[in-house]
């Protein structure tokens, strides 16, 4: 098992509908999750200082190829159909590396 955890900025004015969408996440949409090996999968929202929001996912991958199961929920239609609803309300971040939308982050502590 892998932990990831990742970060996006959330745009102020798609907060209500960034949170409207997530309390009834398509069925179709948790069940690709499912079949792509991603368990224990939160997303939490906090507003910093510097007055932006943020979201921050955290997730376990308990696959065995981690690109395979992500370009199998990026061809799905019914997940392409779900990002085109979250996408707009989400800013990635300015430090985000080459192809990336939610940065990775690197896990610097840890404790069951």
């Amino acid at each position: 098992m892998k932990r990831f955890g990742m970060v996006i900025g959330l745009r102020p004015e798609k907060i209500e509908e960034y949170q409207r969408l997530h309390a009834a996440v398509w069925p179709d949409v948790l069940k690709m999750i499912q079949q792509c090996h991603l368990r224990n999968y939160s997303i939490y929202l906090r507003k910093l200082d510097d007055g932006q929001h943020y979201l921050f996912s955290y997730f376990e991958y308990v696959g065995s190829d981690f690109a395979a199961d992500m370009a199998r929920m990026a061809a799905d239609p019914e997940t392409q159909r779900w990002w085109k609803e979250t996408d707009p309300c989400q800013s990635p971040v300015p430090t985000r590396l080459d192809k990336e939308f939610w940065s990775r982050m690197e896990e610097v502590f840890h404790a069951d």
